[in-house]
């Protein structure tokens, strides 16, 4: 059996995964698939690139992230996919010292990467691909749209591609469920990652697995810039920042106002810690221990800040939602800031901390059935995609309008990647 040419990536705003057919030498069945190894132990990776500017060289995925927590000279590029469409694609930005790259490039350098990493664990070259797209990547732009479909199939064949085909997302999503099913239903498609939270009303059935084009199936399509980074945005200052020194009064003398809050907020905002760090930045924290009645908290916060400790109090703050979510409560010691200091965080404070969010989630939810021109009893599955559906009160708020509908969840992280490998199976099929 000739080896088989093709495979699909999901370039995702957060994370990115990447389907290939499966080693023939292996496996004797046709067209089957398996997810690429992208990173050690992990299928899906940070959609993520770190100019490092020091030793010229750039790092990928989780290396690229933990290399700017760890503070490299260089610049970390994010979210990347949200370059397509917008006017930077023609444009450069500066990554230190000087030197700059073109925002098509950044696409391009992580595309390759994927395609070599993918190549690796092939026994070929890939030519042929499928690649991931929302239903739009600008809204109401219809030319932008095009403009950004046209950059990424640039981008593509830039790093060897010869033969490029989209598919829609929420259809991949839709596509590994679809298999399950003997009739015609329409599904609500919940994709909620780290970023944004978007919703798909699909049609599937047997007859509509046959097609290759699905646009049509696509009903109504609807999203907010709600997600899953909101979410530990707001555990972190409900449950940490407190014990930095958010809220807290001043001396009684100086009328006890609450000290000044913008610190804690971009300590808490994942892209803005490092700023947090920059010399001008201290020195005018030293200056503000006057303000704080509590000087113990303030001790704390300055600890973090000297010791560099923002990113992990995010992921601290990640790992909190988590542990409420599965197990109602959570405990953590947090002995890097202060070796008596543990925090305690509960369903209840949760809920509180996070219900304007989530309410706005589900409301978007109910927008979609209502833009698609359907009651909420039409829909027969929700498919839950992407990492933030996790959060069981999330899912359980969505759900909750959609009372007769089945929940059903596949890969949180990879299933828009499975889906765009069945269809890139059916479409590239010898």
């Amino acid at each position: 059996m000739r080896h088989q040419d093709f495979c699909a990536i999901d370039f995702g705003t957060s994370n990115s995964a990447v389907a290939l057919p499966t080693d023939p030498s292996t496996s004797p069945a046709k067209n089957t698939l398996r997810l690429a190894e992208l990173e050690t132990g992990f299928t899906s990776m940070p959609t993520a690139v770190f100019y490092n500017v020091e030793d010229e060289t750039r790092c990928y995925g989780r290396k690229a992230v933990a290399a700017y927590v760890d503070g490299y000279d260089g610049r970390l590029m994010r979210s990347i996919k949200s370059i397509l469409g917008s006017d930077l694609i023609d444009t450069s930005t500066e990554i230190g010292h000087g030197q700059a790259v073109k925002y098509i490039d950044v696409v391009t350098t992580y595309l390759r990467h994927l395609k070599q990493v993918a190549e690796r664990q092939s026994s070929g070259k890939m030519r042929r691909v499928v690649m991931g797209r929302p239903v739009y990547f600008v809204d109401g732009d219809e030319a932008r749209d095009k403009k950004a479909e046209a950059a990424l199939e640039t981008a593509a064949l830039a790093v060897g591609f010869t033969d490029v085909a989209f598919q829609f997302e929420p259809i991949a999503a839709a596509l590994d469920y679809e298999s399950t099913i003997d009739r015609e239903q329409l599904v609500l498609v919940a994709d909620i990652g780290g970023g944004t939270s978007d919703f798909s009303i699909v049609r599937v059935g047997p007859k509509q697995r046959e097609k290759l084009d699905r646009k049509t199936d696509i009903l109504a399509n609807h999203g907010i810039h709600i997600a899953g980074t909101d979410f530990d945005f707001a555990v972190n200052l409900a449950a940490i920042m407190p014990h930095l020194g958010l809220g807290s009064l001043g001396p009684s003398y100086q009328g006890a106002r609450k000290v000044p809050s913008s610190i804690y907020f971009d300590l808490a905002t994942w892209h803005l810690i490092n700023t947090v760090y920059a010399h001008n930045r201290v020195a005018e924290l030293r200056e503000m221990t006057a303000m704080y009645a509590d000087q113990l908290r303030y001790r704390r916060l300055m600890h973090v800040i000297s010791r560099k400790l923002g990113h992990e109090l995010a992921a601290t703050a990640e790992a909190i939602k988590i542990d409420v979510s599965m197990t109602g409560k959570a405990n953590v010691v947090l002995a890097n800031v202060d070796e008596n200091l543990s925090v305690s965080f509960s369903e209840t404070q949760q809920t509180h901390a996070l219900d304007s969010k989530i309410e706005k989630i589900a409301a978007a939810a109910r927008d979609t059935a209502r833009m698609a021109g359907v009651a909420p009893d039409a829909i027969g599955a929700i498919y839950f995609t992407g990492g933030s559906t996790g959060l069981t009160s999330l899912s359980d708020a969505i759900a909750a309008s959609f009372r007769d509908a089945k929940k059903a969840t596949g890969d949180r992280f990879a299933s828009v990647a499975t889906g765009l490998g069945i269809y890139a199976a059916r479409l590239f099929a010898d």
